[in-house]
């Protein structure tokens, strides 16, 4: 009979581990940003940034270190996800990982990883690579998690730059949502909404005719009924 070679681990009690689902949309897709695991058993698979919580330290705080650490971000949008508890989710031992889901727009990213880690890049969420530990499930939730709340909230704003044009912010619930809005009906229940404002600029240098770029009138995430 084959031994489970669960039944030998480093970890002797249940600890405690966090990681982040980070989200952007860059060239029209919805993508995560993973970093490239060296410790075996996973070797070349791929992985949302995290690891152990310290007990000097909250889960929050344990998960913004380790986005940094892994990462180089901070200061951004972060929400608890779902704790994972799968007994034999890691090869290592007994370890219950509390998740979250980042959100960032693209442009001005400072990126970078430790030494620890063979890389870093952005994969689009629809084509993902190889995923250590159960990071298949855990994206799949961050992703749903998402779609949810941009029917109820504006977490849309995390998402894209200070200053948008209307086809941005529509293409980015597109893009999220996976499938078409009516223009008309989008743009008109966004206006009701009273949730972003004109600002006194317009797009130049692009394919596109100018358009008139617009703002959030909060960028802080609150409830409210967009879709």
């Amino acid at each position: 009979m084959k031994k489970d070679n669960f039944s030998n681990k480093i970890f002797k009690h249940p600890i405690v581990a966090t990681d982040v689902v980070i989200f952007t949309i860059d060239e029209g897709k919805l993508k995560t940003l993973l970093i490239k695991m060296k410790k075996s058993p996973f070797e070349n698979c791929w992985a949302s940034p995290g690891g152990l919580v310290k007990t000097n330290e909250s889960i929050d705080q344990a998960a913004n270190r380790h986005l940094y650490e892994k990462t180089g971000l901070k200061n951004i949008f972060l929400e608890q996800l779902y704790t994972f508890g799968e007994v034999k989710r890691d090869p290592y031992g007994r370890v219950v990982s509390v998740t979250y889901f980042s959100l960032m727009p693209n442009k001005g990213l400072k990126l970078k990883t430790s030494q620890d880690y063979d890389g870093l890049e952005w994969f689009d969420v629809k084509d993902l690579p190889k995923l250590a530990y159960d990071h298949k499930n855990i994206i799949k939730m961050a992703v749903q998690r998402l779609q949810t709340k941009l029917e109820y909230t504006n977490v849309i704003c995390n998402l894209l730059a200070k200053e948008f044009t209307m086809r941005e912010i529509q293409k980015a619930y597109e893009v999220i949502l996976d499938r078409e809005l009516d223009k008309r009906n989008f743009q008109k229940k966004i206006h009701s909404l009273n949730i972003i404002k004109k600002t006194n600029k317009k797009t130049i240098g692009e394919a596109y005719r100018p358009a008139i770029l617009y703002k959030f009138q909060d960028r802080k995430t609150k409830n409210i009924q967009i879709l």
